[in-house]
């Protein structure tokens, strides 16, 4: 199936589209009633418990579809991120999807569509959808110029640290990598964790390995290295695993990272535990708009993005890209009427999730109009002057080889496996 290749080169555009539109725990399960006339069957991601905004926004939208359309009810099951996905993957195997889902772009895809599992979504777009979103975006999710996905999210990846906490151990906010590590050493000499890292969820430390890997070898060496006109062997590539696992010896990640779910890192950061955190722009909401986290730790909550390395890249590139879209299976019994859901949802979902949740969406939406967070501006001022996006590399890559590398980050970060053998475990996979 063919790869987007242009993916980075879609997304400037899609970024630029976006602001000069607008610029300026299995946690809780609903179902409805079973009297309905229709019943859709819909699996999301967002907990009340860690994504709140998130939540009420679907749960607004559901309400008013089905105010809008009389005998249909949403039967909602809601899960925690990774539980979301092994349930995925369970059901996948059955053919037992849900009517309407979450699914992320590119390799994500792959297994789901060479199954017949996904519905195509093209005739959707065209009738519902035809200038809905930011260009750039819904490609994300096609394969052989057919759409499976219809997106939801853009998402750039920020260090996030606690100014406050900086100031009060009178600390300088890093702008080099060596001024990243040295800040890390001075939190330590005051007895504080410096960097919040949950890695039993390995996507997060692959964030850190994709952004040295962009800062040393430059934007387009991991990318080659997926697409195969390059190798995971390359000397830079091989350098920021190295580099990894001095962040690693020098201890500037929280104690036990191996064994923490990145919940409860983002708990330790919001916490004040720990004054920094890396993380997307999926979680802006937290350190923004969402009233439930206390006003004066948001207040305190400052982004940065990756620093300067000795190498290639340039600040101003960013690992992201496309979040989580909407699917539709191909074997629901209500197909067409999930279809009408799926449109309704992305339709409502843009400014809803701008407005209440404080999410960059992929649809267009006028956000000068807009009372957003300075933070929320400054992060799509980021994006329009973004020289690159590399999507998550196990987004990228096929599930089969997506495993083999979160299985690698692991072990890479538990000083498990040497950068070289990290390179080898890749093209061994990719050669598969």
């Amino acid at each position: 199936m063919k790869r987007k290749k242009t993916l980075a080169l879609l997304l400037s555009v899609a970024i630029s589209s976006l602001l000069l539109v607008g610029c300026s725990d299995s946690d809780e399960a609903s179902s409805g009633s079973s009297n309905a006339d229709t019943e859709i069957k819909f699996m999301h991601l967002w907990p009340e418990g860690s994504s709140k905004k998130h939540f009420d926004v679907v749960n607004d939208i559901i309400a008013d579809y089905e105010a809008e359309n009389e005998g249909v009810k949403i039967d909602l099951e809601v899960l925690s991120n990774e539980q979301y996905k092994d349930k995925l993957r369970v059901l996948s195997t059955s053919k037992e999807l849900p009517d309407v889902g979450l699914t992320w772009a590119a390799g994500f895809l792959e297994p789901y569509v060479g199954g017949n599992m996904f519905a195509p979504l093209d005739d959707v777009i065209e009738s519902e959808l035809s200038d809905a979103f930011v260009p750039g975006t819904a490609e994300a999710y096609a394969l052989d110029d057919v759409t499976y996905g219809l997106p939801l999210e853009l998402n750039i990846v920020s260090i996030y640290y606690n100014e406050k906490m900086f100031k009060d151990n009178g600390i300088e906010v890093p702008e080099t990598y060596e001024e990243l590590l040295e800040a890390s050493k001075a939190f330590r000499e005051e007895g504080i964790q410096p960097i919040a890292l949950g890695n039993r969820d390995s996507w997060t430390g692959s964030m850190w390995y994709m952004y040295l890997a962009d800062r040393i070898g430059g934007a387009d060496t991991l990318n080659k290295a997926i697409d195969r006109s390059g190798s995971f062997e390359d000397p830079a590539l091989i350098e920021a695993a190295a580099e990894v696992q001095n962040l690693v010896d020098s201890k500037a990640f929280v104690d036990g990272f191996n064994g923490l779910a990145d919940e409860e890192a983002k708990s330790m950061f919001m916490s004040e535990q720990a004054p920094m955190y890396m993380i997307a722009t999926w979680d802006l909401p937290n350190f923004t708009t969402n009233e439930d986290v206390p006003q004066e730790f948001r207040d305190s909550v400052k982004y940065m993005n990756f620093p300067t390395v000795d190498g290639q890249g340039d600040m101003s590139s960013f690992v992201g890209g496309p979040g989580v879209g909407l699917f539709v299976a191909e074997d629901s019994e209500v197909k067409e009427e999930a279809k009408d859901f799926s449109a309704f949802f992305v339709k409502e979902w843009g400014e809803k999730a701008v407005e209440e949740a404080g999410v960059i969406p992929a649809t267009k939406v006028d956000a000068a109009s807009m009372d957003l967070p300075q933070m929320y501006i400054d992060i799509l001022e980021e994006l329009n002057q973004a020289s690159n996006i590399t999507m998550f590399a196990d987004v990228q890559l096929s599930p089969e080889v997506a495993t083999v590398h979160l299985d690698a980050i692991q072990a890479l970060f538990g000083n498990e496996m040497t950068p070289e053998e990290f390179a080898k475990a890749h093209e061994d996979a990719l050669s598969k």
